[in-house]
């Protein structure tokens, strides 16, 4: 499983628009700029962001985006798998039900569940309002 630049820039989009939350839009040249990411690109990502109600949208003069909600609302696992449609470590699992016509006595499954849920289990298990308070990310989210 890799992680694309696309699930990585919505997390970082999210912190950004945590971390400057007035109250106010902001335009998402601001965020472009801070994160040093293609307004273009960006773009992409916060259209299905806001299509999924994570992010409210102004157009016009004074608008931009802001969070729909508050930083502990959102967990890393919710904005990955709006961006990455899966998170699932093999193919079997993408999907709610399994219909690997091996399953039955697949000996491997067990184990890609177990992992299919650590990973899952780990992103969900911080928010972006962990993220924006944590000024060491490195040791606070080893298992």
């Amino acid at each position: 499983m890799k992680i694309s630049t696309k699930g990585r820039y919505a997390v970082r989009l999210m912190i950004d628009l945590a971390e400057h939350n007035h109250g106010e839009y902001i335009p998402l040249m601001d965020i472009a700029k801070r994160q040093e990411i293609s307004e273009k690109y960006l773009e992409s990502i916060v259209s299905v962001l806001s299509k999924s109600n994570l992010l409210i949208s102004l157009r016009g003069k004074g608008g931009g985006y802001k969070l729909a909600r508050n930083p502990e609302d959102y967990t890393v696992g919710s904005i990955l798998r709006l961006t990455e449609g899966s998170l699932a470590p093999v193919s079997c699992l993408e999907g709610e039900v399994n219909d690997c016509t091996r399953a039955c006595h697949c000996r491997t499954l067990p184990m890609w569940e177990g992992f299919n849920k650590l990973i899952n289990d780990y992103f969900d298990g911080i928010t972006i309002a962990d993220l924006v308070s944590s000024s060491d990310y490195s040791n606070d989210y080893i298992i």
